[in-house]
């Protein structure tokens, strides 16, 4: 993802003179290129997060577009009071870059952990949070950020995740993407979990289990209207995201429900309430608590049957 959006943000600096990168002291390869052809317009603002960000805000009064960048847990917590009082209370443009987020550097342990962002950021107003699924999805995403008035979060994946698309979707900032359609059962998942979503459907289609998937890239504002539709159109609907359950995408999705007093079942799947202790892949530490395909799957299929739903369709 982090190469797809370098790419992007070159050729959308080249159309657009506003552009303007800063950088907390990573990714100087990434942007050679950019640099070459912008060397003006790129600030390595060292590890100063908090600067950055208020620079970057500045930057933004003056009527530029700038883009910060580093990794997810620094560009969030570290800065966390510059984003909430400088940059959203102006509701200024800024484009706010968490690279590697969720488990991407989980072999450097819970400094550089970010499964707390989503939820940190979304109580804070007029922030609006993505977190695309391929890189396909990052570069459409950040052509759309930059027609937007007010600051974006932007929650990427660090390199070599699975395509999901062909060629650069039609979507909306703030409207889900159906990815695969089905009939029984619907997987809302963001970020580097659509992919984990699709190979879940595969699983499930073996036991003649219908799922449709959809790509919920836009975390805030949520696409109520799509969760409104399909709590109509099945009798399960599941969450699936790389990031902590409290106050993620499934509380997001959960709130609207009890909110609308909505009865439809809602399973969640994400990390729990702790931080991991063991060091390893981002595979290894996402077997280690279970979020993979075959745990998943299987807590799905107990589910249907409990609660007897797709019950003519089961095996068991």
């Amino acid at each position: 993802m982090r190469n797809a959006f370098a790419e992007e943000l070159t050729t959308l600096a080249a159309l657009d003179p506003r552009i303007v990168l800063l950088s907390g002291d990573i990714g100087n390869k990434l942007f050679d290129n950019f640099k070459k052809l912008f060397p003006n317009r790129f600030y390595n603002c060292g590890v100063a997060e908090a600067n950055m960000t208020g620079v970057a805000a500045g930057l933004a009064m003056c009527g530029l577009r700038p883009i910060t960048y580093t990794i997810a847990s620094f560009n969030t917590l570290r800065c966390l009071e510059q984003i909430k009082l400088d940059v959203c209370y102006h509701n200024v443009p800024v484009i706010i870059v968490g690279v590697g987020a969720g488990l991407s550097y989980s072999t450097l342990g819970g400094s550089h952990h970010s499964c707390d962002d989503i939820s940190i950021l979304k109580s804070i107003p007029n922030l609006t949070i993505a977190a695309p699924a391929d890189s396909f999805e990052v570069r459409k995403i950040l052509r759309e950020a930059l027609n937007l008035k007010g600051p974006l979060y932007l929650r990427i994946g660090k390199k070599g995740e699975p395509k999901i698309h062909s060629q650069i979707p039609d979507l909306a900032i703030g409207k889900g993407l159906i990815v695969e359609q089905g009939q029984d059962l619907c997987i809302f998942a963001t970020g580097n979990m659509v992919f984990l979503a699709l190979e879940i459907a595969k699983e499930l289609k073996k036991e003649n289990i219908s799922a449709q998937v959809v790509s919920m890239h836009t975390i805030k504002p949520l696409d109520t209207e799509i969760i409104k539709l399909n709590s109509k159109n099945f009798p399960l609907m599941i969450s699936l995201e790389e990031h902590n359950l409290i106050n993620g995408l499934g509380s997001s999705i959960a709130e609207f429900l009890i909110d609308n007093q909505i009865t439809t079942p809602l399973l969640r799947f994400g990390l729990q309430d702790f931080f991991p202790k063991k060091l390893g892949s981002q595979e290894f530490i996402r077997d280690l608590y279970g979020l993979n395909k075959e745990n998943i799957t299987l807590k799905i299929l107990n589910f249907l049957k409990e609660k007897s739903i797709c019950e003519q369709k089961l095996p068991f």
